[in-house]
Order: C-alpha cells, then sequence, then structure tokens
C-alpha cells in the first residue's frame, strides 16, 4: 500500500467514526419529561395506537391533548404531547342539553347556531364534533 491509499483509509474511517458519533441515540435517549408528561416526535411509520400502546395511554387522549382530529392521519416530524397518568386533568364534562335540535338538509353549525342564540363551538363542543362542517341530515344535536 502507498501512502496516499492509507491516507485515503484513514480518512474514510475518522469520517465513519464522525458520523457515528454524530447520530442520535434514539434507543437510549428518553423524551424530556414534565410530570410524567413529555414532548414526542413522530416517527415514519408510527401511528397514535402505536404511540398510545408504547407510552400506556389512548388514541382519544393524545389526539385530545394534541388537536389532532383525525386520529387516522398523522405526519412523521409532528411533535406530539404525551400524558399518559391523565396529565393535566381531563376537560370537564360538556353541559347537560337544554334542548335538542334534529338536523335538517341543508343546515350547519353556524346556522343551528343562530337560531339558539349559541356559538358553534358550544354546540360542537357539547356533541364532541370535531369538524365544525362535518354534520348530517338527522343528527341529534345537544343545544347547551
Amino acid at each position: 500500500m502507498n501512502k496516499s491509499s492509507l491516507w485515503r483509509a484513514a480518512s474514510v474511517a475518522l469520517a465513519i467514526v464522525i458520523m457515528m458519533a454524530s447520530l442520535p441515540l434514539t434507543a437510549a435517549a428518553a423524551p424530556p419529561k414534565v410530570d410524567g408528561c413529555f414532548y414526542y416526535t413522530v416517527r415514519w411509520g408510527d401511528t397514535l395506537y402505536s404511540i398510545a400502546w408504547r407510552y400506556g395511554t389512548t388514541v382519544a387522549r393524545i389526539a385530545a391533548d394534541n388537536g389532532i382530529a383525525n386520529p387516522n392521519y398523522i405526519r412523521a416530524g409532528t411533535v406530539l404531547w404525551i400524558c399518559p397518568g391523565g396529565w393535566p386533568p381531563p376537560p370537564p364534562p360538556p353541559p347537560p342539553c337544554s334542548r335538542v335540535h334534529i338536523v335538517r338538509w341543508g343546515e350547519t353549525l353556524w346556522s343551528i347556531s343562530r337560531l339558539y342564540g349559541v356559538s358553534p363551538w358550544a354546540i360542537a363542543s357539547a356533541n364532541r364534533i370535531y369538524n365544525l362542517n362535518l354534520i348530517y341530515a338527522g343528527q341529534r344535536l345537544c343545544i347547551p
């Protein structure tokens, strides 16, 4: 072996060592915790179900804490707030129904809210509706 090939081999070995040292240790590194809660960055192949199972919580809890409307659709790189022990406490229950409205064809949450003098968000919250544009004819809505 001549000097140039020896030098090239040493440089390649050094580059490999530097690259290996700069890789994150995902298996050994635990997410930073705050009172049992922590941030988790979604990786390719993760689902809310697999994340919930891994950290001892529920899909519904993760979706509610992070404002996820469709729990079947998450993207790699999304940062999620995970609280396995239920901290912060769950939101208070929706207010009781004072009236029930059966949705007719062509109605929207906005038009129904004007009819009863209640905000569309209050109606959505009382009925656990996450998409304000998604109601259907025949649906029974609790009007707070």
